[in-house]
């Protein structure tokens, strides 16, 4: 999983960090900050150095502090995505204003602190050469010594745009972040999962079906050798036999744990099999351009995987549709049958995996099933959401 902070970026992969784009994003984080910052204080200090009262310029110089500082917290919270990926929904507006007023007035000139002692330094020393008072050593090494540095100093900028950040999330945290906690470690469980699952279904190709392909064909040879009509001849024709039923049974059980046509071919196709397989025959009315990111392509073949066998199995539907369409970066999967209907989460735990499943991508499941039908499943999985990645 791909660090979600440029802290975590730090942390995991000090060497690393250098090739990611968290070194630019903490320095444009940092930039704009104190740029605001800057442009306030100038703004005011013009205002009481060239209003032409004293009183009234320190009034407006108040007025556009007052004015920098409710939106500040608003911008604060905009910008934060550049160091952390995850943060909350929107900010609470009392704190908004009170972490606006630090920014403004005290951690923006921390933030150009930082930026001019961190690339002040090997900036100068590229520059040496332009001195007109630099010895001709000055002028070799002086650029040499600092193109050597600027890697360096990416350090403290991401540490303290990191730490900056931190403060940032915890003060304007609109008091959802334990559910995103929640949300997050339930997503980790279910790539942990996936992934097992893709592991266990390459052991499988890789080993257990690869032998009994071997041992059937063997059989299949074997058979040929014997005798026809003979004792020995009938058992290898048995055990040919049922060498293939163990081998086509494989097969599809590792269709069903990770089907290879959703790797290669994406989820229209993967839904076309899945489709084709339903003992109820099923409409398909499929619309989505293009490869969705990994997550939602399992999600939904999942959840269609899923909802056709409970058609098949508790509907007594005589057909099916399947519907799913890309609108506005989300992914609507319906199904829909012409059943008894009836169908309650609470009764089973069907239909409470599948919204599990659902909400672990941060999508929503509606079920809408009266008596006497008909039957009707969406699942909305945004494309976009960290989740999905």
């Amino acid at each position: 999983m791909e660090p979600r902070t440029v802290l975590e970026a730090l942390a995991r992969n000090p060497l690393g960090y250098l090739r990611t784009a968290w070194p630019w994003r903490a320095t444009l984080y940092l930039l704009s900050g104190c740029l605001c910052t800057v442009a306030v204080g100038l703004g005011a200090a013009g205002l009481v150095l060239t209003a032409p009262g004293g009183v009234a310029g320190a009034c407006c110089a108040l007025l556009l502090v007052a004015g920098a500082v409710a939106v500040s917290g608003v911008f604060e919270h905009r910008r934060l995505v550049l160091v952390d990926r995850d943060r909350s929904g929107a900010p609470r507006r009392r704190r908004a204003i009170g972490y606006g007023a630090v920014s403004v007035l005290a951690v923006g000139w921390v933030d150009l602190a930082v930026l001019l002692l961190a690339l002040g330094i090997p900036c100068g020393l590229l520059l040496s050469p332009l001195q007109p008072t630099a010895a001709t050593w000055q002028s070799v090494t002086g650029p040499i010594a600092g193109v050597l540095l600027l890697p360096v100093v990416a350090y403290p900028i991401g540490a303290w745009a990191g730490a900056r950040g931190t403060v940032a999330r915890e003060v304007l945290d609109s008091g959802d972040r334990g559910l995103r906690e929640v949300t997050r470690s339930r997503a980790r469980l279910v790539d942990a999962f996936d992934a097992e699952r893709r592991r266990i279904e390459r052991d499988l190709h890789d080993g257990a079906q690869q032998r009994l392909v071997a041992l059937h064909m063997r059989l299949g040879l074997a058979g040929l050798d014997l005798p026809p009509g003979s004792t020995a001849a009938k058992d290898v024709r048995e055990a040919h036999a049922l060498a293939g039923e163990a081998l086509a049974e494989l097969r599809e059980f590792l269709r069903g744990v990770h089907p290879q046509i959703l790797t290669e071919r994406g989820l229209p196709a993967a839904l076309r099999d899945v489709a084709g397989r339903c003992a109820v025959p099923a409409d398909l009315d499929l619309a989505v351009p293009g490869r969705l990111p990994t997550r939602v392509e399992e999600t939904a073949y999942f959840v269609a995987t899923e909802a056709l066998t409970n058609v098949a199995r508790h509907s007594g539907a005589g057909r099916c549709r399947v519907t799913a369409r890309l609108d506005d970066e989300v992914l609507r999967l319906e199904i829909e049958d012409d059943g008894a209907g009836g169908a309650d989460p609470t009764r089973g735990t069907g239909l409470t995996g599948l919204a599990d499943r659902i909400a672990a991508a941060d999508g929503r499941m509606f079920l809408s099933s009266p008596p006497g039908g008909p039957t009707l499943l969406r699942a909305d999985i945004p494309c976009s959401s960290p989740s999905a990645s």
